[in-house]
């Protein structure tokens, strides 16, 4: 639905006549805005909004799914035996800029690993191209191949460096999986699993733009790798009896702290949540808080046993199974408040995102320190991917079979309608500027802005 400006439109007066005075237009303009509330369910209307149409790219093959919109472009893949072809389209007027071929890493054995969907993301002058346990960067000007490498990249908020993990093993310790034995297995890089936990872990930080090392920092056993959140860029790095953070352009040691054990073991898992590094213990089951930059600890939380389905929580701190979800406070450790349904949550524009966990049907938007609902979203049939930090873009399919739109803007909890697309089937993208749909074997693309 597009919104008119109302005070563009002059008030036609009586023939012949003075115009009337202002208040015989009250009741009128109250009955009209809430004809205004109940269409937009709740969206705002008298924010200014810019919706454009740009045109339609493609044609593109309905074998090219998913398209992606990374670094203000889109990208659409196609995927032909071990081949994948990357074609990248500016938005802007719209127009296709390269095709290229995106080959698995030649020495992956793809037989032997474990794979997900295809991923691109744009960082600097390249374009990363994953799947599974392999990435291959191309230039993003022309599409010609950089490197290719059998490793999971994770990208560092400067962009410039990546971080890749190799587990080195004991040879002959790799698991038969001919045998079926039981017991606990312990995986590579590349999804290869072993019998024996891996003798030493090296953390490596990789230039993007070449493939080549920038720095290498080992440590025995296991470890786990996670991006700070922070300009400079940082890797926080948790082994079995500390914690370390390093420098994300030179692996320089920035902090450390000690980890202790429980019962006799150190810790399972650590990750990140916006400035909190967790550190997460099995027996018994518990979570530690610490300052992401300083590594002091903040807090400690015990966590229940979870029986029933394990919830999906991006980027919120969550506890306990989906049918009586916790949410933690990230600057204490403090239950505070609970989701007592299916459901997911995800950090979006500065708010929570509730989900159905199993339709992914948006339900609202909540506070994070409360769950006080924010925003109602059970008019609208989707939320599209996107940044935890950037705009929460909706969608809605209509009657007729169109779409509608709607974003929420990061800090600002407010529904705004941005616009209509009159046909597709649903198969959209959304960046803080553009909406790509799906129309047969075209794109469609819009632009926003508020």
């Amino acid at each position: 639905m597009a919104l008119i400006d109302l005070d563009r439109v002059a008030e036609p007066g009586p023939a012949g006549g003075r115009r009337p005075p202002p208040w015989r237009y009250r009741h009128a303009g109250l009955l009209l805005a809430a004809v205004l509330l109940l269409v937009l369910g709740g969206a705002a209307p008298n924010a200014a909004v810019l919706w454009r149409d740009l045109g339609t790219l493609g044609p593109v093959g309905t074998e090219e799914t998913p398209f992606q919109l990374t670094g203000g472009r889109l990208y659409t893949i196609s995927t032909t035996g071990p081949l994948r072809e990357l074609t990248a389209w500016q938005l802007d007027p719209p127009r296709r800029l390269w095709t290229a071929e995106a080959p698995l890493y030649a020495g992956f054995d793809a037989s032997r690993g474990l794979f997900g969907s295809v991923t691109v993301r744009q960082a600097g002058d390249v374009v990363l191209v994953s799947e599974g346990y392999s990435t291959t960067a191309l230039d993003a000007a022309t599409g010609a191949v950089r490197w290719s490498e059998p490793v999971a990249v994770t990208l560092l908020s400067s962009g410039r460096i990546g971080v890749v993990v190799d587990r080195v093993f004991r040879p002959d310790s790799e698991y038969d999986q001919a045998s079926g034995d039981p017991g606990p297995l312990y995986f590579s890089a590349t999804g290869v699993p072993y019998t024996e936990p891996p003798v030493r872990t090296e953390v490596r930080g990789l230039d993007l733009s070449t493939g080549e090392a920038a720095w290498t920092a080992a440590t025995a056993g296991s470890v786990t790798v996670d991006a700070a959140r922070d300009d400079p860029p940082a890797v926080l790095i948790t082994t079995a009896d500390r914690l370390l953070r390093l420098d994300g352009a030179t692996g320089r040691e920035l902090a450390r702290t000690d980890l202790p054990e429980l019962n006799g073991s150190g810790p399972f898992t650590g990750s990140v949540v916006g400035d909190v590094a967790l550190v997460a213990y099995q027996n018994p089951s518990r979570l530690v808080g610490y300052d992401a930059r300083t590594l002091d600890r903040l807090w400690q939380h015990d966590l229940p046993d979870v029986e029933g389905t394990i919830p999906i929580c991006r980027e919120v701190l969550c506890a306990g199974p989906s049918s009586e979800l916790l949410v933690l406070d990230p600057a204490t450790g403090a239950e505070a408040w609970a989701v007592y349904a299916e459901t997911d949550l995800a950090s979006r524009a500065g708010f929570v995102l509730e989900t159905r966990a199993d339709t992914d049907l948006p339900l609202r938007l909540a506070d994070p320190l409360t769950g006080r609902t924010l925003v109602d979203l059970n008019d609208w049939d989707a939320a599209l991917a996107g940044e935890p930090g950037g705009a929460l873009v909706l969608r809605r399919d209509d009657e007729d079979g169109g779409q509608t739109f709607a974003a929420v803007l990061p800090g600002h909890p407010e529904l705004r309608v941005l616009g209509t697309i009159g046909s597709g089937g649903g198969d959209c993208a959304a960046d803080d500027r553009h909406i790509v749909c799906r129309d047969g074997t075209v794109l469609n693309v819009r632009a926003y802005r508020i």
